[in-house]
């Protein structure tokens, strides 16, 4: 599974360390640590914004500055997906009109994946998943908190519909928020991102005791090693899920 860091993290020099070698999650609306990415990550995807933007009160109307970033992006050798954009908490057919004016949804289904959110039906999840080769999955609606027992519920019934008997995913999955050891962990993910390390990596009151890292820097590091010490199931298999969950408490 691949773990990919929200960014930015701040400060440079802590983005640097968390995502050396690693994996990179770079949202549309927060570009300016793109270099960095570039010169020091293995691999990067890109976040279409929509999240933080919707939650700001000012949602995305217009799409085509995203489609010419990603445009410039897509070829580099580092670049993995771009998330196709989406309404969140919006209806089935608004979502599907972005999917279908999604540039390279015919001729290069890979540059992009496109958005299930929970509240969604399953019908949509299972179409999708057979068209694309990679799927993400949105928190949104009566399932926008990740970890609660009706979230749980409504992931363990969309890996079910997404996975064959043998519990195999019909296409790779990525879980947008989800990498929290104690999610991501419990899924087939193909991959996962998270802003835990940038949400953290400076709170000072967060880290104490005797063997505290002196330095953000050092604490992006034990961040990343935490999260990227787990991996995701092989194969679904339906068990009792946790009642409450969270690393460090992801809400990016």
């Amino acid at each position: 599974m691949i773990h990919y860091h929200g960014m930015p993290i701040t400060p440079t020099t802590a983005a640097a360390k968390a995502v050396f070698s690693g994996h990179a999650f770079v949202s549309f609306r927060y570009p300016e640590q793109l270099g960095i990415v570039l010169e020091v990550a293995q691999s990067f995807a890109i976040d279409n914004g929509a999240f933080s933007a919707w939650r700001s009160g000012a949602p995305i109307t217009d799409w085509n500055p995203f489609y010419e970033w990603v445009s410039e992006l897509h070829r580099c050798p580092a670049f993995d997906f771009a998330v196709i954009p989406d309404v969140i908490d919006g209806d089935e057919s608004a979502n599907d009109a972005l999917v279908a004016e999604w540039p390279w949804r015919v001729r290069a289904p890979w540059v992009g994946a496109p958005v299930w959110h929970l509240h969604e039906s399953l019908e949509r999840l299972e179409r999708l998943a057979l068209a694309w080769p990679r799927v993400c999955l949105g928190s949104s609606g009566t399932y926008a908190q990740i970890g609660t027992p009706r979230w749980w519920t409504r992931m363990a019934e969309a890996m079910d519909v997404v996975c064959d008997r043998a519990g195999r995913p019909v296409c790779k999955l990525h879980g947008l928020r989800m990498l929290d050891p104690e999610v991501f962990s419990r899924f087939p993910f193909a991959s996962a991102d998270s802003t835990n390390i940038a949400q953290n990596v400076g709170i000072d009151s967060a880290w104490r005791g005797t063997y505290t890292p002196a330095s953000k820097e050092a604490r992006a590091q034990v961040m990343r090693e935490r999260i990227e010490s787990r991996q995701s199931l092989t194969f679904w298999e339906r068990v009792a899920a946790p009642i409450q969950c969270g690393l460090f408490g992801d809400a990016a």
